[in-house]
């Protein structure tokens, strides 16, 4: 266990809940910004956690600040706008970014969090709000050595695996390479699950298939309830979530002058799909969408 902390968290999504609900079960002291946008936070109230008005009153007096929210505006916005993180930061605070976001952004950011005395790093995160709740998330985490080595046991109360992946930025280029692959795949496979149905193959035939093949992995099996049975609860990631993590790829391999034929197919795909007004559906959903005649 690590020792207790006083931690301000913005983003009680379905992500962020299940990170403050373990940092309360660890003995740490918890205040939070309220926000249209969090979960149901009875359960957190009731184990101690206080909710602030502005990021900067979360930040006020806070050892470690983390930042659970969508992506690289919302984390310049929390941070740098007035009544900002920024503005209430303690010399010495840790700010641990657990967004997905652009790492060219996430650079200029740890230096403005520098220069107002505060430490910075990229902590992304992987895996579903269900291990979220369970405190064995995956982190990959950019920072310094040192204080990844200083930070290290405070993430353990609510992750299970913890990669360093190098300097700041590392870990929001490794989580956007994850992504890409897992997005990507998923893509593929809702194009082939589709055309499946439109071909009369039975669900358990597809899945035994794949599963026995090339197509077994992690994405298959977020998508083996809503192939077999209509149930999306297996991958609770939206649609419009999924386009935005994959034009930050496609950003991101701008920057680097990577690659990015296929990438750029998989965005377009999305991004028809969220043009059509699907954002708020989830990614297993795709398969339903992709149906012939249902396709946008």
């Amino acid at each position: 266990m690590s020792t207790p902390r006083t931690i301000g968290m913005i983003g009680i999504g379905l992500m962020g809940h299940g990170i403050a609900a373990n940092l309360l079960r660890h003995g740490h002291t918890l205040r939070f910004l309220e926000h249209p946008g969090n979960q149901p936070v009875d359960d957190l109230l009731a184990a101690g956690a206080t909710p602030m008005a502005t990021p900067r009153e979360v930040a006020r007096g806070a050892e470690v600040v983390i930042l659970c929210v969508t992506g690289t505006p919302q984390v310049e916005s929390v941070l740098f706008e007035a009544d900002g993180v920024l503005e209430g930061l303690d010399e010495g605070t840790v700010v641990i970014d657990c967004s997905t976001a652009i790492p060219s952004s996430t650079e200029a950011v740890a230096e403005r969090v520098a220069a107002a005395g505060g430490r910075f790093m990229d902590a992304a995160m992987t895996r579903t709000p269900k291990e979220a709740a369970e405190g064995r998330l995956n982190l990959i985490v950019g920072a310094p050595e040192a204080l990844f080595d200083e930070v290290r046991p405070l993430l353990e109360d609510f992750a299970e695996n913890i990669t360093h992946g190098g300097p700041v930025g590392s870990g929001h280029t490794l989580k956007l390479l994850h992504n890409y692959v897992s997005l990507g795949f998923s893509a593929v496979l809702a194009e082939a699950a589709a055309a499946a149905r439109a071909g009369g193959i039975d669900a358990a035939a597809l899945l035994e298939v794949l599963g026995n093949g090339g197509g077994a992995g992690v994405v298959l099996e977020r998508l083996r309830p809503f192939i077999s049975a209509e149930d999306a609860s297996g991958f609770r990631f939206s649609l419009a979530n999924t386009f935005k993590d994959i034009g930050y790829y496609n950003a991101m391999a701008a920057d680097l002058g990577a690659e990015r034929e296929v990438a750029g197919a998989i965005e377009s795909l999305y991004r028809r799909i969220n043009e059509a007004g699907h954002g708020e559906r989830l990614v297993p959903e795709l398969i339903t969408l992709l149906a012939p005649g249902n396709s946008p």
